[in-house]
């Protein structure tokens, strides 16, 4: 008797249990990002599975306990539904992590971003010493929003600077590029366009400044970015005249050797 009751408890936690997952996923919701700033556009969206006639989905932006925004949201006739929050305005201060409610009928779906004021944006300006092999070392000025940089390091393969960063957000990154050390130049000596790509796929970039001795210029970065390369047409230290030289001595070597190889075949 005792088995049998035990049998009929375990059946109905097992319907239940499903029944409540069942419930969970007649309703979603989701937001474009995981982070947003003061100014930034909130993109929610979700799909209710079953759609009841005119119902609309409500929603409650939470943060610390209080309700920071509230709408009402009309559902399509495919069951999905999506609406624009601005995260700006008197609500928006405190930043941290803000929780989205959605109500359809007696459902329920929640999810989470975290939002940060521009009082709290992070913003570092500070010099980044470069290694310059024989040339010593060389200062480089930088301000960064969204991350931080981890290392510059210079590639005199490509002529470039890679800057290695930890982008926690999309965010920004300034360099104050010396002329002495890097640049981009055409044949007249003219200022030249410099490559930039992040991650191996090229992006466009902004020039502020352009000096005598330096080139100001910005880049956009997205979250999870890791590598910037800025390729120019020189960059300091270049292949010496000696280590050219050691290089052509090599590679007439190896034709050399690759010819009399050829004849001893022959």
């Amino acid at each position: 008797m005792e088995c049998k009751i035990f049998f009929v408890l375990l059946s109905l936690l097992v319907i239940t249990t499903g029944t409540a997952f069942a419930q969970e996923s007649l309703l979603s919701i989701e937001t474009d990002d995981n982070n947003y700033d003061e100014g930034d556009t909130i993109v929610i969206f979700g799909n209710v599975n079953t759609v009841i006639g005119d119902t609309p989905v409500l929603i409650q932006i939470v943060n610390e306990g209080a309700i920071i925004e509230i709408a009402q949201i009309t559902v399509g006739q495919d069951g999905t539904f999506t609406k624009l929050i601005i995260a700006e305005g008197g609500v928006w201060k405190k930043g941290g992590d803000y929780t989205i409610r959605a109500f359809y009928q007696e459902h329920i779906a929640e999810t989470e971003f975290t939002f940060t004021p521009k009082s709290q944006a992070t913003e570092t300006t500070t010099n980044f010493e470069v290694d310059a092999g024989s040339k010593g070392t060389f200062d480089v000025e930088y301000t960064i929003k969204g991350g931080t940089v981890k290392d510059i390091v210079v590639d005199s393969e490509i002529f470039a600077l890679i800057v290695q960063i930890d982008a926690i957000d999309e965010g920004t990154i300034t360099l104050d590029l010396p002329r002495e050390f890097i640049g981009a130049e055409k044949q007249d000596g003219k200022d030249d366009t410099f490559i930039i790509l992040i991650d191996g796929i090229e992006v466009p970039y902004q020039e502020s400044v352009v000096g005598t001795d330096s080139r100001v210029i910005t880049i956009n970065f997205e979250q999870g970015d890791s590598d910037i390369e800025i390729i120019g047409t020189y960059v300091v230290p270049e292949f010496s005249t000696i280590a050219v030289m050691i290089l052509i001595i090599g590679i007439m070597t190896t034709i050399v050797i690759t010819r009399n190889k050829i004849q001893i075949k022959i």
